[in-house]
């Protein structure tokens, strides 16, 4: 074998691991006993740094490690310090539970970096897309394997449930003014599909909050900055858990 064939060979290697099935983010929370989605996230608009020097080969695997559901990576650089190589570089250090790309979309470019960087799923924000250019999205994502996380923070955004995402998430935080309020999950619960995996996304700081949100109805809950501030996220995850 020449080297050309060689290299050939091996990028064959590479795309089968690529267009391997990925981990599934709806099911992970249907089987979890915990329904973390625990996140990766450096920095905010609101917050600045969190963790400038958080690595993600190392913060992502301990959240493995101390029984996360599901992880989300932010990728957006500019405002949230991320990059895709954090999500190969989670992939590299052993991470094999699903990961959401968390980013905001709104090009089908993003979702082939999506997938070409280790993705299971991506997040859609309603409040960025009209209805057409989310299923359009939408479609594109389970085209390449990806499951769509669709994200909604009020009630003119709920018709949007008509494109049957994989995952409904209800974000507590309004990305206009960046208030958050958890009982914004709570007064849409009961407005989402009732066979929906409904997730709660920011501002969860205490388990007695995941317990009453459960009552309602969530399977999810991502939380990323009340880890992400303390010393060691991954120990701040599993003392988390041990409440639960």
């Amino acid at each position: 074998m020449d080297i050309l064939q060689e290299i050939v060979a091996h990028k064959q290697q590479e795309l089968e691991v690529l267009c391997a099935p990925k981990p599934s983010l709806r099911q992970a929370l249907l089987k979890s006993d915990s329904g973390i989605i625990a996140e990766f996230k450096r920095r905010s608009p609101s917050k600045g740094w969190i963790k400038e020097d958080g690595r993600a080969d190392l913060i992502p695997l301990s959240y493995q490690q101390h029984c996360a559901a599901a992880l989300s990576i932010l990728t957006d650089e500019y405002y949230f310090g991320g990059h895709d190589d954090f999500i190969r570089m989670a992939r590299r250090s052993g991470v094999t539970l699903p990961i959401l790309y968390k980013n905001f979309v709104i090009d089908e470019a993003q979702l082939y970096a999506a997938a070409l960087c280790g993705a299971s799923a991506v997040l859609l924000i309603a409040a960025c897309l009209t209805k057409l250019q989310c299923k359009t999205l939408m479609d594109k994502a389970h085209a390449l394997g990806l499951e769509v996380l669709l994200e909604m923070h009020d009630e003119k955004e709920l018709d949007y449930c008509d494109l049957q995402p994989d995952v409904y998430g209800i974000n507590n935080r309004n990305l206009g003014s960046f208030v958050t309020d958890v009982e914004n999950s709570f007064r849409l619960a009961e407005l989402l599909p009732k066979d929906a995996v409904k997730v709660s996304e920011s501002g969860i700081s205490n388990p007695d909050m995941v317990k009453a949100l459960r009552q309602v109805g969530f399977r999810g809950f991502l939380i990323g900055e009340n880890f992400m501030k303390t010393p060691d996220p991954g120990q701040a995850l599993n003392d988390f858990i041990s409440q639960l």
